[in-house]
């Protein structure tokens, strides 16, 4: 019992090169004597039939055709323009054309009798070269068809020709016209017909593969593609175009591509580059480009087709807000976090617990509080533990800007949008904050004008240029900042109430510095850590907190019964001072209430009515509305219906109340 074969000799056998050789009388008895010689590297089969028969075995074939076809002559020349796959025609050597023609010299009893030489086509010049270099006499015959073969072999044998050199069916008629024949084609002329038919189905096979890669690649592209020749003939095309455009992909090769998809006359562009088109309902971008042939070695050919890509708009779009949320300028981050806002107070806390809340959420945010109490320090705290912590945080004080300034860069502008404006346009902030966090500061001091474009932003989130039509579709979380009362401006007609109402969906107040007297010590002390990093003379004195606390030990009930105004940011400038005198003292003694009101006086100063102790009882009653206001909101979690509920109130008088504490 024959070893069952294991899977890669199975694999090895499958893949062998499917040889025909067809050939009828001597030429097939030699193939036959030659096929064992490979055995091992083909699939060799012999077909002892010629001419319109080959053809009908090969397309009953199935799949068992032929990967090529071996045939002598005229054969040969006959089935190369009827068959589909390669046929190699077995040319004699000069070698074999030599030998047979001695083999018939010496074959001749009388030497009076001519030799023949007859060939399938032209006899090759240089066979009649030799010829004649040797003296021979020698008739040269040649013939296309069978017909033509026996009309030459009965005229030479008219002629007195007494042998007949040639193919094997030239030999077959000498020998039926009673003549001597000598066959032509030999071992080795048979064996290089058999080499170069295994070299071309090698070279057929990795050419195969090499399309069936590229046909692989081309499917698995994102965009519809399509390959036209010159004449604007499919030579390839994607299932994801053919299925756009509502064709066949496997019945598309070789046909004109306008008769497959006549809804493309009119959008294929005429030159290379892009243009935009609809198909059946959905937009593309068209990208036209050139085919070239190689020229000779591997030089750059000549233009013989064109390529199409279709790219869905939406695809583009999708690109283009990825590459925008890539292109994140160091300008655009925050640098603050939670950790950053100092005190432990219970307004503080409940500010901290409102920002880790609110951060979850994409809806828009206003930021209340007076001007230095860290809005901004709130705002980016927020972006900072939100989901978009790692695209932009764009800042930008709505009053620090004329209307037509603060409009283009908000909005951006396209080319030639105004005078100066710059080549090729300009983004705005709002597109720059794609994905990320637009902070929007003193938003009550915005011109009434773009508070209606910004409106519209919140609502569609989309931006148009300055200068252009088409609007830009942007992802972003709005953060408003104000220390007006925004209400007030509605009523006065300086503020747009659908604007305030789309503003206010969240909200979080920040409490003044005066309102967390336990805070200014705290505070005041990493403020004066953060100065003695930018003054080398105080590194080694000043090292933490508590180092810093102890030197402003001696100052603490001022810098707490001061009311501070300009809060935080009044209390760094005071810090700032303190810094500079510390560095020129030189016995490192910790900083004196004689210093301080040097350098802060101020801070001594008797208080405005109304801003410290001295409050009237109006301002005391408001102060103790607003603080149990913030407690109830506290208590039902921000929700303000809830509280307002709970004590009687609307919510216009919920905001005022919450402004005037």
């Amino acid at each position: 019992m024959s070893p069952t074969p294991d899977l890669t000799s199975l694999t090895q056998l499958t893949d062998r090169p499917r040889i025909w050789a067809c050939g009828i009388s001597r030429l097939s008895d030699l193939f036959l004597d030659i096929a064992a010689e490979y055995n091992d590297r083909a699939e060799l089969r012999v077909i002892t039939r010629g001419f319109e028969d080959v053809v009908r075995e090969i397309d009953g074939a199935g799949a068992q055709r032929p990967d090529v076809v071996v045939a002598g002559g005229s054969n040969g020349a006959y089935l190369k323009p009827r068959l589909s796959l390669p046929v190699v025609v077995i040319n004699p050597t000069g070698f074999d054309v030599m030998h047979a023609l001695a083999r018939a010299r010496r074959s001749v009893s009388d030497t009076r009798q001519t030799v023949a030489l007859v060939m399938h086509g032209d006899t090759p010049d240089e066979v009649r070269r030799f010829a004649a270099a040797y003296n021979m006499d020698v008739v040269f015959g040649a013939y296309a068809s069978r017909q033509d073969a026996e009309s030459c072999v009965l005229d030479l044998r008219d002629r007195g020709v007494g042998v007949v050199v040639g193919p094997g069916l030239v030999t077959d008629l000498a020998a039926q016209a009673g003549m001597n024949a000598v066959f032509l084609y030999s071992r080795d002329s048979v064996r290089a017909a058999f080499d170069t038919a295994l070299e071309v189905v090698q070279a057929t096979r990795r050419e195969s593969q090499r399309r069936q890669r590229l046909d692989n690649l081309l499917q698995h592209l994102r965009d519809g593609v399509v390959a036209l020749d010159a004449q604007g003939r499919v030579e390839a095309i994607n299932e994801r175009l053919a299925t756009a455009l509502g064709i066949d992909a496997r019945q598309a090769a070789g046909q004109p591509l306008l008769s497959l998809a006549p809804n493309l006359l009119g959008l294929l562009p005429d030159t290379d580059g892009d243009t935009l088109g609809t198909v059946r309902g959905v937009n593309y971008v068209i990208h036209r480009g050139p085919l070239t042939s190689t020229g000779a070695g591997g030089a750059a050919g000549t233009e013989d087709g064109t390529v199409f890509t279709f790219q869905e708009s939406r695809a583009v779009e999708r690109l283009d807000r990825t590459l925008r949320s890539r292109q994140r300028p160091q300008q655009f981050s925050a640098r603050y976090r939670l950790d950053d806002l100092v005190g432990e107070s219970a307004p503080m806390e409940r500010v901290r617990t409102l920002v880790r809340r609110y951060a979850k959420s994409d809806a828009t945010v206003l930021v209340l509080g007076e001007s230095g109490t860290g809005k901004e320090m709130v705002a980016q705290s927020m972006h900072e533990l939100s989901a978009r912590r790692d695209f932009p945080f764009v800042a930008i004080n709505c009053g620090a800007f004329p209307e037509a300034l603060l409009e283009s860069e908000l909005f951006g502008y396209e080319e030639g949008a105004f005078t100066g404006a710059r080549k090729g346009g300009k983004a705005g902030l709002i597109e720059a904050a794609h994905r990320g966090t637009l902070f929007l500061d003193e938003i009550g001091e915005m011109p009434l004008p773009l508070q209606s474009r910004l409106l519209r932003v919140l609502q569609e989130r989309e931006v148009v240029r300055l200068g252009s039509t088409e609007p830009t579709r942007v992802d972003i979380r709005v953060v408003a900042a104000t220390h007006r009362a925004l209400t007030d401006a509605v009523e006065a007609g300086s503020f747009r109430a659908d604007l305030y109402y789309r503003l206010n969906i969240l909200s979080i107040a920040l409490p003044p510095l005066r309102e967390r007297a336990d805070d200014i010590l705290p505070l005041a002390a990493e403020l004066l850590v953060q100065a003695a990093r930018r003054e080398p003379r105080l590194l080694l004195r000043i090292a933490d907190t508590d180092e810093a606390a102890h030197l402003l030990a001696d100052i603490a009930g001022p810098l707490q019964s001061y009311t501070w105004p300009g809060n935080v940011r009044e209390l760094q400038s005071v810090i700032e001072r303190i810094a500079v005198e510390l560095a020129d003292t030189e016995d490192g003694g910790a900083i004196t209430q004689d210093v301080l009101r040097m350098i802060a006086p101020e801070v001594f100063a008797q208080p405005a009515r109304g801003k410290t102790g001295a409050l009237t009882l109006r301002e005391r009653s408001r102060g103790v509305e607003a603080e149990e206001i913030r407690a109830a909101l506290a208590a039902h979690d921000g929700d303000r219906d809830a509280v307002c509920a709970a004590l009687g109130i609307s919510k216009t008088t919920l905001w005022r109340r919450l402004q005037a504490g």
